[in-house]
This record gives structure tokens, C-alpha cells and sequence, in this order.
């Protein structure tokens, strides 16, 4: 299980938060250096700052910081979402198909973009940037819409749970 926790930010900006995350090592089949970067930057951010509220869980008086685990069960995203003390309080299960096409456009572009820096100009790698952030923000949005009456969250935090659902994705 990959995880980290901060409890350090939890005060600074309420309750409803991520205060630890964890990535179900069975899933993730393979990563290079590349994606490993981008899974630590990703949780390092994630866990800083995010707002993040289940919407049901909060409804029964869960006020967090919470733990959150992200897993891919038959073709879902599962988000075990549980409290401080590690009791669970609901899984969310997330259908994936819509998010399929997103995930080999970012890989394929990532895949540029790591080829661009060790070779290409600056400028080629600001384009190549470009459209990674854009496909990047892109699942953003279709994440905090399928999230939608299930978990508030922002924008940023949205986009930081799609990079660690793209490395569930990765294949050897």
C-alpha cells in the first residue's frame, strides 16, 4: 500500500479533506521513474491542499480529515473513504469507460512530453505541455461531474485524483 498523510495542513483548512491516501499496490501492474514522479507529486499536492467532502458520510455527521484508498474493482474506481481512525464510512464505485479514452490520450501524450525534455526544444515542449494539461483538465471536469452529489471537491483536487487514477491504469 502506497500512502501519505500530513496532519500538519489539516487546521489550516477545515475538516472536510484528505488527510492520507493510499493506492491499492495490487493494482498498479508496472510504473517507470517518470509516473512514480508524478504519483509522489501527486499525492504530495493532493495532501496539502484539497477540499473533499462525501457528501453522504458528511450528512451522518462525518467531519473528517478522511482517508481515502483508490483501488479499480471490475472496470470502477473504488474509493474507500474512511475516518481518521481508519473506520470505514462508505466506498464509492465509479464507473471507468468514460474516462477510458482520456487515460490513453494522457499516457500517450505523457509519453511525448518525458520524450520531448530529454531531446526536443522548448518550445516543442511548452505545445506538447499544453495539450497534456488540456486532456489533463479535461478528465478534471468529467471527474468532478460523475463526483457530483456524491463528493464535493475542487478543481485542483480533481485533477490530482486523475494523475493517481491514471497510474491504477498503468500495464506492463
Amino acid at each position: 500500500m502506497t500512502g501519505v498523510q500530513s496532519d500538519s495542513a489539516s487546521g489550516a483548512q477545515g475538516s472536510h479533506r484528505i488527510a492520507h491516501i493510499s493506492l491499492d499496490e495490487e493494482t498498479i501492474l508496472w510504473r517507470n521513474a517518470d509516473v512514480e514522479q508524478e504519483r509522489r507529486v501527486a499525492i504530495y499536492d493532493l495532501i496539502e491542499e484539497n477540499t473533499f467532502k462525501p457528501v453522504r458520510s458528511a450528512a451522518r455527521g462525518a467531519k473528517g480529515p478522511y482517508r481515502l484508498k483508490l483501488s479499480v474493482q471490475d472496470g470502477r474506481l473504488a474509493m474507500e473513504i474512511a475516518d481518521k481512525e481508519e473506520n470505514t464510512l462508505e466506498t464509492l464505485l465509479i464507473g471507468l469507460a468514460r474516462f477510458r479514452r482520456l487515460i490513453r490520450e494522457y499516457f500517450a501524450i505523457c509519453d511525448s512530453y518525458y520524450q520531448a525534455i530529454r531531446k526536443a526544444t522548448p518550445a516543442e515542449i511548452e505545445t506538447i505541455d499544453m495539450a497534456r494539461r488540456g486532456i489533463h483538465n479535461n478528465a478534471a471536469e468529467l471527474l468532478v461531474e460523475r463526483l457530483e452529489g456524491k463528493v464535493e471537491t475542487d478543481f485542483a483536487t480533481a485533477r490530482r485524483l486523475f494523475t493517481l487514477i491514471c497510474v491504477l491504469h498503468i500495464k506492463g
